[in-house]
């Protein structure tokens, strides 16, 4: 072999493991570094997927009433290329849907070839969906939409979903990993003439939707709002919020603002009529954030309730300011705490202020959180407007210690309240039943912070200050609140407005309090918010509210049944059957006796959800509700004569009271 030959050999050789060495790289770059963007790449050419989720779990209140549900509806898309250029579908789908336009339908399909929405959330007949499952190149897929069923009930809380049941507010969007559950993904492979196939993944069975249930009673919920509407309507008001909790348990019964809305019509509502402002919302609170003064008072050893103070004859000059008392017309010299609070007088308040010092007031208040979220499960809950100053001028000390210069929310004073109604200990509000093992418990941002319950109060600082708000009903600025046969303790509640431009501009009614007699006490909150007719202080107008709203629980827990049968010295002298008939009494033990002919339609006017239910079940009617508190009317009327397919439809109203 020549030198020729073999410069030949190594030539070839060389060119061959150059070569060789190129496809190493080439394959390499293919394999390792370019194979993600490649695996893309080759899926947009054939895949298509997307992406539906579970039925969205529902929510429901403490007795399992339905609050928000899902019905079936359906979404239809289109692949353009599986129709073959044969438009003649749409037609034939807008003829068996008229909901969906020929011509939008078409100016969609123009725009894309890809996959493509002809319609979303249509509630289809079966025939329908059938027809629609023959037709090239359409497909559809049933899609759970979510419905409230009690329209504006509770809305503000429960919030609201977008069009794929993402929840956007409220409980829908704090919870919406639970309610929403785990997606299934639905993909699209073309074939060699683009035709698709269709396959569906298998969703994760360990990571369903989940229900959840919430500790409001949807009665109590139904009355607070009504009333809350009419005083806000009565008085012109711009707004107004109410709510109850239960002291002993921190569960909120019920809680709502007016004006509301209907989450299932979101376009026809006002943004600002979307939140909860009773828990997002800061306001001063007025007068009754006085409690908190003598709270602290009693708890520092400052003051007893039957400390005397000279309230100079309703003015006192603090800064160069003038203090004087709401009615100007006031000229109190000696009144003891308990009549400080009873006659809610500024300077009284004042005085014991200054004896306590604002270190001592502060540490009660932070004890109590304010300045700080409560933790109820509420999204966007504010922690109100507290100082964070060690010390504070003696003017700013005395607005603070009547409510002026510091703003909270609804439900921080539901909470602190709930403390002196409870025997003074502070429990962390909560919406959420924590005894259902299948809710996933969200922690509020500052848990860590946070104790479910901690004692604030003595059982001795309690009971004085519940003496105290009793006395304010009995003989004080709250004697319109009065209930009969009922020992209430509250405080009203006329704080000036904050305007816009910082200045103060109108008032903020309000009233809270709670039944002493009781088994069980409950907290009602209330406020309207720039009454323009009808007086603006809290006894005439948030006043109302609490009586009618109280009324109706204790009629509803059958406190007035308890208190009749009580052998309590107190009582001695009331004419119990008076009692009874206050509240509607006879007609309960009434129906406990009634008898029916079971072929004639029975009368169950003057029945409670729960007996009406009950009488159904034995005599297995098929019934329909409407309302709330007892039967007032019936449809077909008590002796018609009674066949299986008989409906009957009751109307239920509020009881009346004397």
């Amino acid at each position: 072999m020549n030198r020729v030959e073999k410069n030949r050999i190594i030539f070839v050789f060389t060119c061959f493991c150059l070569f060789f060495v190129f496809v190493l790289g080439k394959a390499f770059k293919v394999q390792l570094i370019d194979a993600g963007d490649l695996i893309v790449r080759a899926n947009s050419q054939f895949l298509r997927q997307a992406t539906v989720y579970p039925k969205r779990g529902n929510i429901y209140d403490r007795e399992g009433n339905p609050l928000a549900l899902n019905v079936q509806t359906y979404s239809i898309f289109t692949i353009p290329k599986a129709t073959n250029g044969d438009k003649t579908v749409y037609k034939k789908l807008s003829k068996i849907i008229p909901e969906i336009s020929y011509k939008e339908t078409i100016s969609a399909v123009n725009k894309r070839k890809k996959f493509t929405w002809i319609g979303r959330k249509l509630r289809l007949s079966k025939d329908q969906v059938e027809q629609v499952k023959e037709l090239k190149g359409i497909f559809i897929e049933g899609v759970p939409e979510r419905v409230y069923p009690n329209h504006e009930l509770l809305s503000q809380t429960l919030g609201f979903v977008g069009l794929d049941n993402s929840g956007l507010a409220g409980l829908e969007h704090l919870y919406d990993k639970e309610l929403k559950g785990n997606p299934i993904t639905l993909k699209y492979t073309i074939d060699n003439k683009g035709r698709p196939i269709k396959f569906e993944s298998h969703p994760d069975v360990t990571a369903q939707a989940k229900d959840i249930y919430l500790t409001i009673d949807k009665d109590i919920q139904g009355m607070a709002e009504k009333y809350l509407k009419e005083a806000v309507v009565k008085h012109n008001a711009d707004k107004g919020g109410v709510g109850v909790i239960d002291a002993a348990t921190g569960e909120i019964l019920a809680i709502a603002n007016y004006p509301a809305f209907d989450p299932n019509d979101l376009k026809g509502s006002a943004p600002e009529h979307r939140k909860l402002a009773f828990a997002t919302d800061p306001f001063e609170p007025g007068s009754a954030f006085k409690l908190f003064t003598v709270a602290s008072a009693f708890e520092h050893k400052v003051a007893k309730l039957d400390s005397n103070y000279y309230c100079e004859q309703g003015k006192l000059i603090v800064d160069g300011h003038v203090i004087s008392e709401a009615e100007s017309h006031e000229r109190y010299e000696w009144l003891s705490v308990a009549d400080i609070v009873k006659f809610s007088s500024n300077v009284g308040t004042t005085k014991i202020a200054f004896d306590l010092t604002f270190p001592k007031f502060r540490e009660t208040l932070k004890k109590l959180n304010f300045g700080e979220k409560t933790g109820v499960e509420i999204p966007g809950e504010s922690r109100g407007i507290f100082t964070e100053a060690e010390n504070v001028t003696p003017l700013s000390l005395s607005n603070m210690s009547f409510g002026q210069g510091i703003a909270v929310t609804g439900v921080q004073m539901l909470a602190a309240y709930g403390a002196i109604a409870n025997g003074g200990e502070y429990i962390r509000p909560t919406i959420i039943k924590k005894d259902q093992s299948q809710v996933a418990e969200l922690e509020p941002e500052n848990d860590h912070q946070l104790k479910k319950r901690s004692r604030v109060f003595s059982p001795k600082t309690s009971e004085d200050l519940t003496k105290a708000l009793v006395g304010v009903v009995e003989n004080g600025t709250g004697v319109p609140v009065q209930i009969p046969h009922f020992k209430i303790a509250g405080k009203t509640a006329t704080a000036q407005r904050v305007d816009r431009n910082g200045g103060y501009h109108g008032y903020i009614a309000g009233f809270i309090g709670f039944p002493v007699n009781v088994d069980k006490r409950f907290v009602i909150y209330v406020y309207i918010d720039n009454p323009k007719q009808g007086g603006y202080y809290g006894a005439a107008v948030a006043g109302p509210v609490f009586k009618n709203l109280a009324q109706y629980m204790l009629y509803k827990n059958k406190d007035i049944s308890k208190l009749a049968d009580s052998e309590d010295k107190e009582l001695k002298d009331i004419d119990l059957k008076k009692i009874k008939n206050n509240i509607d009494i006879v007609q309960e033990k009434t129906a406990a006796t009634r008898t029916y002919d079971p072929n004639l339609v029975p009368n169950l006017i003057g029945l409670d959800k729960i007996s009406t239910t009950n009488v159904g079940t034995k005599m297995n009617l098929q019934l329909i509700h409407k309302g709330m508190g007892v039967v007032s009317g019936q449809m077909p009327a008590p002796g018609t004569p009674l066949t299986p397919e008989t409906v009957i439809k009751l109307e239920y109203s509020p009881p009346a009271y004397e």
